[in-house]
């Protein structure tokens, strides 16, 4: 089936757009690839690898919070990352100003998980795919 999408942005108001870029970009890892400013402002676009688009009913949603977390955490959005190491990334991330809402866990599906609050008030998860 052929699609007119190419590929899928997260567009993220950060008002402390300096602290979130580093955050993003420096400690997180995500690779620059273009930036821009004017009068206007500014912008910087970070690439994360392959991008899907995850979408959950709210029981589902509810059910991954309860996994994760042990309770209804996340609004509408939540980004996660798939990451080589979830639980250092989550050390090194709190320690960049991430609030740790939950350490890393086992989940049912076969991977570790944490989930972090980052600049910009976004929620994340980072996972690390298990063997096994």
């Amino acid at each position: 089936m052929p699609t007119n999408v190419h590929e899928l942005r997260v567009a993220v108001t950060a008002p402390d757009y300096d602290a979130a870029l580093t955050f993003y970009r420096d400690v997180l890892g995500l690779r620059e690839r273009a930036a821009f400013s004017s009068e206007d402002g500014r912008v910087t676009i970070l690439e994360a690898g392959k991008a899907t688009l995850e979408l959950l009913d709210p029981t589902h949603a509810a059910f991954v919070d309860e996994v994760e977390v042990g309770r209804r955490v996340a609004g509408h959005i939540r980004v996660a990352f798939e990451v080589d190491d979830s639980a250092g990334l989550t050390v090194e991330l709190g320690a960049a100003g991430a609030t740790i809402i939950a350490e890393p866990i086992r989940t049912p599906w076969n991977s570790l998980n944490a989930r972090l609050e980052g600049p910009a008030g976004l929620q994340l998860t980072l996972f690390t795919e298990l063997d096994g």
